[in-house]
C-alpha cells in the first residue's frame, strides 16, 4: 500500500479513503478525528467525532453541547478499528487533551501530529514520539529563526517587571485554551502566590482544567469597578480583550503578551506590547527537527506553516518530504490571531 492510499489531502482536510474518515477536517464531514479543541482544528457540525475525552469536553464548552451528531472518546494508546484501519491517539503536548493520530493498515503506519510541542508543560501530557513510516508534521514555527527560550525564564521576566513596577497593573495576553492555563501554572511554579486576576472569557476553560486535577492557586475575576485597584496585580486576558475598552481602565497598565510570535519584534510593536514573552505551545525549529528524527520516519509531509524550509531540511537528510499546502489551519478564533 502506498501512503497516498491510506491518507491524502483534500479540500475538506486530510482524508483516509480506506477508512472513510477525515483528520481535523475544515468542512463538515460524516466522520472526523479531531486532534485538539482549537478552532482551526475543531469545528461544529460533523456527524461523528472521535477525540480524547478532554478534547470532546473542551469542544462542548467552546462550540456548545450539540457540536456533533455523535462523539466517541479514545484514551491515549487505545486502539480502534475503523473500516479496517487501526487508529490510536498519542500525546501531542500542545494543550490539554491534544493528540497525534496514528493510522495503520497492512503494515504501513502514518502519524498525523496535529499541533505539538516537545517542551515541558505542567498542564498537559508530554509529547510522545511515535515510530512511523510517514510523519505529517505541522510547521507553524518552521524556520531556523524560531528558537524558543525557556518558558520559565520568560515568566521570570514578567515577575521581575511586577517587582520593579508595583504601582502598575500587568495585563498579560494569552490564548484562552492552553496558553493562559500554562502561564498560570508557570507563574505558580515560579513562587508567585498572590491572587491572579482573570478575564471572564477564561473562566469556563480554566475551571475545566482544574476539574482535571490542575491547581492554579487563588484566581479572582476582574470586576469592572475594581480595575483601578489592581495596581501591582497580574491580570490575564484573551487577545481580543487586550485591544478593546476593557483594557484601558487599569492602573497605568503594562501590556505583556505570550506567544512564539513575540520572537518577531515587529509583531510586538504592531500589537503595542511593552513586555513580549516568547512562550509558545508549538515546537520551534529545533523541536520540529528533533521530533521528526525521533519518529524514525522515511517520509515527512509538512503542513500549516513554513512548509518549504522544513521540506528542504528533511530532503538534505535523505528523508523524503513534501508540502501539503492545506488551507484553513494556523489561526485560532481569538481576534483572528495566530495561536502561538
Amino acid at each position: 500500500m502506498r501512503p497516498e492510499d491510506l491518507l491524502c489531502p483534500s479540500p475538506k482536510g486530510l482524508y483516509c479513503p480506506v477508512g472513510d474518515f477525515y483528520v481535523d477536517p475544515v468542512r463538515v464531514v460524516p466522520r472526523a478525528i479531531v486532534t485538539h479543541a482549537h478552532s482551526d482544528h475543531a469545528r461544529r457540525g460533523h456527524a461523528h467525532v472521535l477525540a480524547t475525552r478532554e478534547t470532546l469536553d473542551l469542544m462542548a464548552l467552546r462550540l456548545g453541547p450539540a457540536f456533533a451528531g455523535t462523539r466517541e472518546a479514545l484514551a491515549y494508546g487505545q486502539r480502534v478499528d475503523i473500516n479496517g484501519v487501526g487508529v490510536s491517539l498519542h500525546p501531542a503536548g500542545h494543550v490539554l487533551g491534544s493528540a497525534q493520530v496514528r493510522l495503520e493498515k497492512d503494515g504501513l503506519v502514518i502519524v498525523v501530529s496535529g499541533d505539538y510541542k516537545d517542551k515541558p508543560d505542567p498542564t498537559c501530557v508530554p509529547f510522545e514520539p511515535v515510530r512511523c513510516h510517514v510523519f505529517v508534521s505541522e510547521a507553524t514555527f518552521g524556520l531556523p529563526v524560531f528558537r524558543h527560550p525557556d518558558a520559565a525564564g520568560e515568566v521570570g521576566k514578567l515577575l521581575a517587571s511586577v517587582a520593579l513596577f508595583p504601582e502598575r497593573t500587568h495585563l498579560l495576553g494569552a490564548y484562552s485554551l492552553g496558553k493562559a492555563q500554562r502561564l498560570m501554572a508557570l507563574i505558580r511554579q515560579a513562587g508567585y502566590d498572590a491572587p491572579l486576576h482573570v478575564h471572564g472569557a477564561l473562566t469556563a476553560i480554566t475551571d475545566y482544567y482544574e476539574s482535571r486535577g490542575l491547581d492554579f492557586g487563588a484566581l479572582e475575576p476582574v470586576a469592572p469597578a475594581h480595575r483601578k485597584a489592581l495596581a501591582g496585580a497580574i491580570v490575564i486576558a484573551p487577545p481580543m480583550a487586550m485591544t478593546d475598552l476593557w483594557a484601558r481602565r487599569f492602573a497605568d497598565p503594562i501590556t505583556a503578551f505570550a506567544s512564539g510570535w513575540m520572537r518577531v519584534r515587529a509583531r510586538a510593536r504592531q500589537r503595542g506590547v511593552e513586555l513580549p514573552l516568547v512562550v509558545s505551545d508549538h515546537a520551534d525549529w529545533d523541536g520540529l527537527c528533533a521530533s521528526i528524527r525521533a519518529t524514525g520516519c522515511e517520509e515527512v509531509w509538512v503542513t500549516h506553516g513554513a512548509e518549504e524550509a522544513l521540506v528542504h531540511w528533511a530532503q538534505t537528510r535523505q528523508i523524503r518530504a513534501r508540502p501539503l499546502r492545506l488551507v484553513g489551519y494556523g489561526e485560532e478564533d481569538e481576534a483572528a490571531s495566530e495561536d502561538g
